[in-house]
Formats: structure tokens, sequence, C-alpha cells
């Protein structure tokens, strides 16, 4: 065990250190939830969805406890209120979803003697690496799917965000026949590169630097990996836009939980027909919002979670600025009893040249560029390695789902943004760098934690070596 400390994002305090898992305690957990993971998958998937429907009671019972320590791991309040009941849906959507599926079979047709039965088998083991913007939410987005799949899941959160872990934890023991194949080891990224090594199949939510690490160790063991990387998320208004909805759009998807979401709207294209305008009332918008400090309960953004991420942010601020950015509104991390704090900030006059375009911010930043032509505001928004989702809004919906249709990302909201976080039907993957492999939303978010399993039933003759003698 390893101590680790625990940062308070509203004041900068230290307030206590946590024990991070090391190697040989993940490892040991892991052989235990391995030697239980074939009864639980013995059970009927409706079984398994039932006990995920006590776990949702389970968390409605510890709501209170459960909420003060998001609260205390991230600063927020009310985000923390939605991201609860977020997760207890998440929970209750796929238990109320998942069936198994009729097997596949049939009658080859090479060989029309041979019928087949496919099966699906869960991976014993799933390991889930999760972030520290949404604590809770992201560490049971995978892990929801995988224990319906029959799946024992081992979740390795955030070291940024120790406090929830805990509350999570008596929830699941709440249930003990789910407690046998589910369990949380906090811990730093040691205890995540553990989880990877002892894992047979991971799903990663995070940077993309840090997602390269988790690709190479799993490759290395020859162990499928998602990845849910960063995004660069554009908007796209197109001209005679509803300016009044569209900065209402762009304001939320941009700013919401301090701007700490990979599907934020971090660069928004704007014909120059309307750029003016929709700058200065966008900035009246953002000037309207104010810290939740020094009360959490009062107020619209939360602290900067990560003391790094600040630094970044600021970093980003101060290239932008050098290279010609003018700041319309905000553009200064704050500290506010030791904490790190940005207002809203609207940059105009941006370039690709400078950084806050190009590499992901997760802060509540808006740079807004002005277009020419639509072809010119597609180039922009594909001019990424990013491509996680975008936003399209324009009074012309055929005009606005053309334009969709050529941007290079998983998902577009049309005449709204940042969609992607409240729907999880349709399917959609990352594109370019924001991510790999499957969905993780509607049926494929399930069958990802499936191998195929083929069953050929010989009801002919036995092949045999006759078929390969050589003809005079």
């Amino acid at each position: 065990m390893v101590a680790l400390p625990i940062r308070n994002p509203r004041t900068g305090a230290i307030e206590g250190t946590f024990a991070g898992a090391d190697a040989t305690l993940v490892r040991e957990r892991a052989n235990q939830l391995r030697q239980a993971q074939p009864a639980f998958a013995g059970l009927a998937m409706g079984d398994r969805a039932a006990l995920l429907l006590l776990w949702a009671e389970a968390l409605r019972k510890r709501h209170a406890a459960l909420l003060a320590a998001l609260c205390a791991d991230t600063g927020r309040h009310r985000v923390e209120e939605l991201e609860i009941q977020a997760a207890i849906g998440g929970i209750e959507r796929w238990a109320r979803s998942g069936t198994t599926p009729e097997p596949q079979s049939g009658r080859s047709r090479a060989l029309p003697s041979v019928r087949y039965v496919c099966e699906r088998v869960p991976y014993a083991l799933t390991g889930v690496i999760s972030p520290w913007n949404f604590p809770l939410l992201l560490s049971l987005i995978d892990a929801v799917p995988a224990l319906l799949a029959g799946s024992a899941v081992l979740i390795k959160p955030s070291e940024v965000t120790p406090r929830f872990v805990e509350p999570l934890r008596a929830s699941i023991r709440d249930v003990p026949a789910l407690a046998a194949v589910l369990d949380v080891m906090p811990g730093d990224g040691n205890t995540g590169a553990a989880v990877v090594d002892v894992a047979d199949i991971v799903c990663f939510t995070g940077s993309v630097a840090t997602g390269r690490k988790v690709a190479r160790a799993a490759a290395e063991r020859l162990v499928p990996v998602f990845l849910e990387l960063g995004g660069k998320d554009p908007l796209i208004v197109l001209p005679d836009s509803d300016l009044e909805r569209t900065t209402d759009a762009a304001l939320r998807a941009s700013v919401q939980a301090t701007g700490q979401a990979c599907q934020s709207i971090e660069r928004v294209y704007v014909h120059d027909s309307q750029h003016d305008a929709f700058v200065d009332l966008l900035v009246a918008k953002a000037q309207a919002l104010a810290l939740n400090t020094p009360d959490i309960r009062q107020g619209h953004l939360g602290p900067i979670i990560f003391d790094r991420q600040a630094e970044v942010i600021a970093a980003q601020l101060a290239d932008a600025i050098a290279r010609g950015a003018c700041v319309r509104t905000g553009g200064q991390v704050e500290t506010h009893e030791g904490g790190r704090w940005l207002r809203p900030t609207v940059l105009t006059d941006v370039t690709h040249q400078m950084t806050i375009m190009r590499e992901e911010t997760f802060g509540p930043i808006i740079p807004v560029m002005r277009y020419r032509s639509v072809d010119e505001a597609v180039a922009l928004a594909n001019d990424s390695e990013f491509g996680l989702s975008a936003a399209v809004i324009g009074p012309d919906l055929d005009l606005a789902l053309a334009v969709a249709s050529r941007i290079d990302v998983g998902a577009v909201s049309i005449n709204d943004a940042g969609l992607t976080s409240l729907v999880h039907d349709a399917e959609k993957q990352s594109f370019k760098h924001s991510g790999l492999g499957g969905s993780r939303m509607g049926p494929a978010g399930l069958d990802r934690f499936f191998r195929k399993k083929a069953i050929l039933i010989q009801e002919g003759p036995a092949l045999s070596m006759a078929m390969l003698a050589e003809s005079p």
C-alpha cells in the first residue's frame, strides 16, 4: 500500500492521505474476482440485471454520503447531484434493456453437412481505469454493461478524487452477490498499470498520453482495450442562425462542469455576417455566470479540480494572448481560498497556430473564430487530431445535416451542443486520437464484453484425407 495525498480543490489544502493499492494487492483481488466470476456468468442475464437494480437502490440509500464525498472531491454541488442521478439511471437503463439474445445458428454454405451455433462468452475480468472529472459516472459507464454481460470488474479510479470510493464500495457491499465480482481499488498510475496487467479486457477513460501507455501495455499482453480519450469539439454556427438559441447552447456546452468534460465545445466557428453579434451576446451571457465560491450552493462554476490542469489552462491562455488573441471576458486563472478558478472566458482573434485551438483545454474557455464559407468552416473543424464529437447549429436543417456528415468525428449534435453526454441510445465511436474501439453507447456497449464462440456440428460423414488425395 502507498500513502497518497487527498487535496481539497476548493482550498488547495492537503487534507490527509489514502492508501493506494500496490500490484500485489491488485493481483490478489483480481484472483478472487476471477474465482467468483464463473458462477456469476452462469446466472441468467435477467438475474444479473436484478442484482444491478438492487445496487441502484443501494446507491440511492447511500445518496447523502456519496454526495458529500463527491462534493469534497470536485468542489461542485449541483453537478454532483446530477452525476449521481445519471450513474443510477445508467445502471437502471442497462438492467432494464439487457436481454440474452437468441444464439446465432445456421448451416454452412461451404459445407452444408455442418450446422453451427454461436455462443457469447463474457471476458472473465474487465479492468476499468476512470478519470477525475466525473468520478462516479465514468467509473461505472463501462463497469455496468460488463457486469450485465457476466464479467467480473475491477475499477481503478483517479487518485485526484478518492473520497467517493468508500461510499461506492459500501453500496457494493450492500449487494453481496455483486460484491463477489466487483471491486474498486484506489491508487495512482502504478495501480492502474497493475490493473492492466491482470485484466482480460481494459476500458480506459482519460488523456491521449496515458491512453497510449495503456494501449501499449494491453498490446504486450494481447488483450483488447477500449479507449475514450480527449476532445477538441468544434461548433459550427451556420449563417442566419438564431443567436439567442445558439449562444445559450454554446455557453452551456463550453462551460458546464467548468469545462471539465471531454465533449465540451472548445472551438466555435461563426459566419462572418454574425460573428460580432454572436460574440457580444455570448460575452454578456458569460459575464452573468458566477463562480460557486465561497458558497458551494451558489453560482454556476466550480473550481478547477486538478491543480495541474490549472497550469495547462494558464499556459494555453498565455500562448494565445502572446499570439494576438483578444480576451473579451474572463481570461485569468484566479485563486480563491487556495483553490484555482476560472470565470467563463471568451476569446476572439484566435488562429489554429495557437495551442488553445489545437490541444485539449479542459476549462471554461470559448475561442470564437470567424469564417466566410461553409467549406472553410468544415475545413477548420476537421483541422484537428481529435475526433470525439461536434455540433452544428443553423436554420436550414438539410444544410446542417450535410455539414454534419462532413465533420470527421464520432457524433454531431444538431441545433444544440454537447448532446452526446446525455443521449446513450445511439452507437458512436471516437475518431482520430479521441479513442479506440467499439461504441460504449447503444447495444454495442454491451456486446464489447463478449467473445464469440462457434460450435460446429458435423451431421454428415467425418471429413477424411481422401478429399486431399492427388488424382492421376
